[in-house]
């Protein structure tokens, strides 16, 4: 069996800015039917999607057999769902609503092994899946992110970049434009959220760290990296099959 590596970080490692895909909906179909799209990586959402545990186990083998890598964004910083979303072959974690520094050290002490963090050795289907290596290798490649989406996480940005164990930080434009008094959404025009948005973009790549950002829309995934986000994450496949059947509807009515 081959060493454990990190797609994600191959694709980092080459300069490019990764496309991100997402799982909201706990299905092995609908997870196969994305994967043949060709995602860097994959995310499955424990937070505000409905998939579960048991889920997990099946939408993760999915992920790896097309290539692309795997992430988890798990319901909140919380020790137990971080660790198991590890243990079941999770290669990167997106932690929400983090707001300050001991937020993002217990987020990424719970991604990291001894002597890095204290996260507790039972990995018991990445083993499988990533042979004997994974252990030795998983500090050096799962992949760690905070999510910046508060007014308390903008003020103690600096800090929490300081972290050690973090690979970078994930923009949630929703609640980042909500905190700022400008309601929900993911593809933002007004000039604050974007100057919010730049700034953490700018400050996190003066750490040294990955900047990654939630779009609605391809157009303005690609304009996101081309501005200098390391990963863009395009929709989800519950967006899409939501808009995929109203156009094929409108479409046949239009003919009708």
């Amino acid at each position: 069996m081959a060493k454990f590596s990190n797609p994600l970080r191959k694709v980092w490692a080459e300069g490019r800015t990764a496309v991100n895909g997402w799982l909201a909906v706990p299905s092995v179909i609908s997870a196969e039917a994305m994967a043949v799209a060709g995602w860097d990586v994959i995310t499955v959402d424990l937070q505000h999607g409905t998939a579960d545990y048991s889920d997990l186990l099946a939408l993760l083998p999915v992920i790896e057999k097309s290539g692309a890598a795997s992430m988890v964004r798990v319901p909140w910083v919380d020790e137990a769902p971080i660790m198991r979303a590890l243990d079941a072959g999770a290669m990167g974690i997106i932690a929400p609503m983090i707001e300050t520094a001991a937020d993002a050290e217990r987020f990424a002490s719970a991604c990291l092994y001894p002597p890095d963090g204290r996260r507790s050795s039972g990995p018991i289907r990445a083993r499988l899946a990533f042979g004997a290596d994974y252990q030795p290798s998983a500090n050096r490649e799962i992949v760690t992110l905070a999510m910046i989406e508060t007014r308390s996480a903008v003020d103690e940005l600096e800090a929490i970049l300081k972290v050690p164990g973090l690979t970078g930080v994930y923009i949630g434009p929703s609640d980042l434009g909500s905190a700022f008094g400008h309601g929900p959404g993911f593809d933002r025009s007004e000039p604050e959220v974007l100057e919010l948005i730049e700034h953490i973009r700018r400050t996190t790549a003066e750490a040294g760290l990955m900047c990654c950002l939630h779009c609605g829309a391809p157009d303005y995934a690609r304009g996101a990296a081309e501005r200098g986000m390391n990963l863009v994450t395009i929709s989800s496949d519950a967006r899409f099959i939501e808009a995929g059947a109203m156009e094929s509807v409108k479409a046949f009515r239009r003919t009708a």
